[in-house]
């Protein structure tokens, strides 16, 4: 694969990420919308050759919106003027899709939508709205449509969405599918998931100068949420636990001591741009601190790439199962914990620059400078008729011929952060930070 080297420029990396999002991954994904029954076509095996279900999963569904939305609004010549209003019109096919289909009557979102949009039962076991996340997915890529589209219907029903979370959020009440939270466990990914739609919908209401740009609601979750996250989850060393106890207490078990290093990274960006959004910048170098450590503790160096689950302390994630040892997360940790999956690696490369724009520590360039090599090397799609991504490898770097937790395949991820990075390195004048020639 034609990749950059160590020693080319800031101008040809941001050239190598925007021929890869046109040429590699916007093909693929532009032959999944379904222009019959609305939204998009997100269930794919591993290779993305085969469509397996004609299913609609809500949360890849706002992914997309999202995804089309922030395309729409890319600056600085990527894309034409025409192919911006094409992402913008696909983007508002898929809020339709939503708005039309995606609540249910109790005012929560269904986690499962079949072809048509009728709400699906995931299993006789769980109820339609058997995912918060599924909701916090619909509210943020309809907030970012609002945002980029002024659009106020988009907003009001996003903003619906974000207050019917927030309540369930405040009183512990609500579903968490594919992987819930086992009983005396508090979760990361929950205060990590509001953190960032709080962002999206502050934005959006900035955007169309409506109701909270003024009064401080959305700003002041913010504050809150960036507490709960690095106050009760991280420790003094800028280790970062998945779960804790419902006390706040680090407890000594598996659930307790494992990390999930790509989804710390990736919070510490939410982190950075909440603190840079609200102008308080008290966490930004504590997150920093947090990437560096959990990437220290994820990196494998044996065969390169972040491994999906260790212990706090590195490795195997170890501990007492404490009679959880039939629940999903459990399992998932001991079944998969050495695999690499494609979204963490995307998320390193846009964190890892985000934290060296901002502290100019050579360290975060090191680190790039291993996630792009191993990233670009291993989970692009060797067969270019097809494109994009292979989802998951084995530690070796192997294919493995499994879906991660559900049979999604959508561009959130890998698309979200190319479009992160061209924006940061379109930014970035060498002058300015401090760069010289070839330092990447």
């Amino acid at each position: 694969m034609n990749r950059p080297s160590s020693s080319q420029s800031l101008q040809s990396l941001r050239e190598f990420y925007i021929d890869h999002l046109q040429t590699v991954l916007l093909p693929f994904w532009l032959r999944s919308v379904d222009w019959e029954d609305g939204g998009y076509y997100n269930c794919y095996d591993n290779s993305g050759s085969t469509l397996v279900s004609d299913d609609k999963y809500t949360w890849s569904q706002g992914r997309f919106v999202w995804i089309y939305a922030k395309l729409a609004s890319l600056e600085g010549g990527v894309f034409a003027e025409g192919e911006q209003k094409q992402f913008l019109n696909l983007a508002a096919h898929g809020a339709r899709f939503l708005m039309d289909h995606s609540l249910l009557e109790n005012g929560n979102c269904t986690f499962l939508m079949d072809k048509k949009g009728n709400p699906k039962r995931a299993s006789d076991e769980v109820p339609y709205d058997s995912s918060i996340f599924a909701d916090c997915f619909a509210a943020a890529g309809l907030a970012k449509y609002a945002a980029v589209a002024k659009d106020a219907d988009s907003l009001d029903f996003a903003r619906k969405i974000y207050d019917s979370i927030l309540k369930r959020y405040q009183k512990g009440s609500y579903h968490m599918a594919p992987y819930p939270t086992p009983e005396g466990y508090k979760s990361h990914n929950i205060p990590m998931i509001m953190l960032n739609l709080t962002q999206e919908l502050l934005e959006a209401e900035e955007a169309l100068g409506a109701g909270d740009a003024e009064t401080g609601h959305y700003r002041k979750n913010l504050k809150q949420l960036m507490d709960e996250i690095m106050v009760h989850f991280a420790d003094d060393q800028g280790v970062l636990n998945e779960m804790i106890g419902m006390d706040n207490s680090r407890l000594d078990s598996l659930l307790g001591r494992y990390c999930n290093p790509g989804h710390v990274i990736e919070d510490m960006w939410f982190v950075i741009h909440a603190s840079l959004k609200i102008k308080d910048q008290t966490y930004v170098k504590p997150a920093a601190k947090i990437t560096k450590k959990m990437f220290e503790l994820g990196w494998d160096s044996e065969y390169g790439g972040l491994l999906l689950f260790v212990d706090r302390e590195g490795g195997k994630p170890t501990g007492d199962k404490n009679g959880h040892e039939l629940t999903p997360m459990v399992q998932q940790i001991e079944q998969n914990w050495d695999n690499k999956l494609w979204w963490p690696h995307s998320e390193a490369l846009y964190t890892s620059l985000l934290c060296y724009k901002l502290t100019q520590d050579e360290a975060f360039m090191d680190m790039y400078g291993k996630v792009h090599d191993y990233t670009f090397l291993t989970f692009p799609n060797p067969d270019k008729e097809i494109g994009e991504w292979i989802q998951i490898r084995k530690r070796n770097g192997e294919p493995i011929h499994k879906v991660v937790a559900l049979p999604v395949k959508d561009p959130f991820h890998i698309i979200r952060n190319f479009i992160y990075v061209i924006e940061l390195l379109d930014g970035l004048s060498m002058e300015q930070h401090g760069m010289k020639e070839g330092l990447l």
